[in-house]
């Protein structure tokens, strides 16, 4: 028995150790049945141990749902999860996901869902720990089966604003699958994420209130130099305004509304206003924000109209 090489695999594995590894490495099964009787291991899933007695890891539960389907990858929030730190730390809630490929027949783990695919080796990222869909083809299941459009905007954007991969690798991806529910409308969704919304809010005020009402198109994911640093900016117009969406994902804590303060009074100094909208302004009402919006701009000096966007929208009303 190569204990050294056991040693090094759970190290890899997070602690997770499948039954066939262990033969392989030549233990025989009196050994296991030791280890287990002592607590060195202990089952996490049929075929698959964990080097403690404990409440395993959500990493721990990934690699063992992996193990279990061999082959197999985490696929969709899973397989995003793992791509990231945070993710490998924190997980996300519900069932792992794993995908196989589609004349596997396989029978049902606890916590463990499972999805067949065609064509799995061509997207799978094998040599990650542990092995998981790319990127770009997790975010695109998600989306496909997600329970509305607003989840799928949000797996969509949140790829590429965790620069786990790029517009235009999303776009090959989607152009590489026939028949993905939702695909036509991702396309124009991934084509609004090359213009630089990189949020479910930024996708909206684009979606919702921006491009239906007929405002100017601004300039998104704005780069500029202030006086603590770099700063991205995420809606700007020449007259000169910026639009800031705070979605409480990223702008929740005390330390970033203050630094969100900052900025604004900054840019005040420069002559810049700044108008921060959240999801009700958006997502509830866009027909009368477009109006407050319109109305900023006409202000600073824009002079076109606002268009109604159907008979009852806001615009055009007193």
């Amino acid at each position: 028995m190569d204990e050294r090489a056991l040693a090094a695999l759970l190290r890899r594995q997070a602690g997770v150790v499948s039954r066939r590894q262990v033969f392989a490495l030549g233990a025989q099964p009196h050994d296991l049945r030791r280890w287990v009787r002592r607590r060195e291991l202990a089952v996490i899933l049929p075929g698959c141990l964990v080097d403690h007695t404990g409440v395993p890891t959500w990493l721990q539960r990934a690699w063992a749902a992996v193990l279990a389907c061999e082959p197999a990858a985490l696929g969709q929030e899973s397989a995003l999860a793992a791509a990231t730190e945070k993710g490998r730390r924190e997980g996300h809630p519900g069932p792992i996901q794993v995908v196989v490929e589609s004349d596997r027949s396989l029978r049902g783990l606890p916590g463990v869902q499972i999805t067949r695919r065609r064509d799995l080796s061509r997207r799978v990222l094998w040599q990650a720990a542990p092995p998981r869909l790319r990127p770009e083809d997790a975010a695109l299941d998600l989306a496909a089966t997600a329970a509305d459009e607003l989840a799928a905007v949000a797996a969509l954007t949140g790829v590429c604003g965790d620069r786990l991969t790029t517009s235009a690798r999303l776009k090959a991806a989607l152009e590489a699958r026939c028949q993905l529910r939702r695909g036509r409308w991702m396309r124009q969704v991934i084509s609004d994420i090359e213009s630089g919304t990189h949020s479910v809010l930024e996708h909206a005020y684009l979606s919702l209130v921006e491009r239906p009402h007929g405002l100017p198109r601004g300039h998104r994911q704005l780069r500029a130099e202030g006086a603590g640093g770099t700063v991205i900016r995420d809606v700007g117009y020449p007259w000169p305004v910026v639009v800031e969406l705070d979605g409480r994902a990223h702008h929740g804590s005390w330390e970033q509304r203050e630094h969100d303060l900052d900025r604004d009074l900054e840019l005040a100094g420069l002559g810049v206003l700044t108008v921060r909208l959240s999801y009700g302004q958006v997502l509830d009402r866009p027909c009368a924000t477009a109006v407050q919006v319109a109305a900023v701009l006409a202000q600073r000096g824009w002079t076109g109209q606002p268009n109604r966007c159907s008979p009852n929208c806001a615009v055009g009303h007193p």
